[in-house]
């Protein structure tokens, strides 16, 4: 076969998508809610699933390593408190002239102290001063003994599962900005480690999601000024320039109260627990403020070394933007068919 390629005949180059265009982030181009938000500020999707059985999606395990502290806390109570009263009102049914000790002049006392002997059982610390008697009530302790022994030992693995789970706590402005930059614009917002930790070879993605004319939404990769870093022992102001590749080039404020959203993801490594973390979070335009710049933050301590205030990590101060050329603003024929 000739394959040679006649002179005055140009080869054809293969046309490549846009390279800041997603075909897809894994929501779908089409959603009931244009509107609605993708990606909650601490990470979570916003998503309900529905048409699942009620357990087939349940994992105890996972509910319980994911809970926050006092929800966890409160659960080992609950559940503490709720086999005590099982096992208490089981005593009772047997009868409690089956607990030697037991004080009779009341039905709360009886109640009590059939109560505080499960919750001595179950942990088996056993005062004394309240014995079973009789096969049935001594078979039940011992069935109680058993259940708590096996209980106290999920408890602690839990305990160490929560423990030793790695967790980021990366703190991001309240607000992305639209500020001045070398001439131009820029989309900026800053983030930062909110713990001791150190979190070394630093990368970050941004993507946005813009709804478009056809209901279906569309999804760009924001070039950065920065993707990565080495060390994050401070800030870190990302930025991407709005130039005339940018999908937000010739938007000016009124365009910032559209259904569109910025996602963001991190990676990081972990150099205490020596594993890689991924944190999310997303801004939607409604939280971007347009023609400001974040204010300094850093500072000197008496040993010379270098301060950071977080509580200052949202501020921001009006700064003047260049102004748009009309012809520059941002048309309909923009958005990609």
């Amino acid at each position: 076969m000739n394959t040679e390629i006649h002179p005055h005949v140009k080869p054809r180059t293969p046309q490549k998508p846009a390279p800041e265009e997603f075909k897809d982030l894994g929501f779908g181009t089409r959603l009931a809610a244009q509107d609605a938000r993708l990606l909650n500020r601490d990470g979570s999707f916003n998503v309900e699933r529905r048409g699942l059985p009620p357990l087939f999606a349940l994992n105890i395990y996972q509910e319980l390593i994911k809970q926050t502290w006092p929800r966890f806390i409160l659960t080992v109570l609950c559940f503490y408190v709720a086999v005590n009263m099982l096992f208490s009102l089981l005593y009772m049914a047997i009868g409690v002239r089956h607990l030697a000790g037991l004080d009779t002049s009341s039905v709360s006392n009886r109640f009590w102290d059939a109560f505080f002997f499960s919750a001595q059982t179950l942990t088996t610390v056993g005062y004394g001063r309240i014995s079973p008697v009789g096969f049935i009530t001594s078979m039940t302790a011992a069935f109680e003994s058993l259940a708590g022994l096996m209980g106290f030992a999920l408890a602690t693995g839990l305990l160490y599962a929560r423990f030793s789970r790695p967790q980021a706590r990366m703190l991001f402005s309240k607000n992305a900005l639209i500020s001045p930059y070398r001439g131009g614009t820029a989309l900026m917002f800053r983030v930062a480690n909110g713990r001791r930790n150190e979190m070394i070879e630093t990368e970050i993605q941004v993507a946005l999601s813009l709804p478009a004319p056809d209901g279906k939404r569309r999804f760009y990769d924001l070039p950065l000024e920065r993707r990565s870093i080495n060390f994050f022992p401070l800030s870190w102001t990302v930025v991407h320039p709005i130039d005339a590749e940018s999908p937000l080039y010739g938007m000016g404020a009124e365009h910032f109260k559209d259904a569109g959203e910025i996602f963001i993801q991190m990676k990081s490594f972990d150099d205490v627990f020596s594993q890689t973390l991924y944190i999310r979070s997303s801004y939607r335009f409604e939280d971007i403020v347009y023609g400001a710049s974040f204010t300094f933050i850093f500072g000197r301590n008496e040993r010379g070394a270098t301060t950071i205030d977080l509580h200052r990590l949202d501020e921001h101060e009006p700064a003047e933007l260049p102004l748009l050329d009309p012809a520059e603003t941002r048309p309909e024929a923009r958005e990609p068919a």
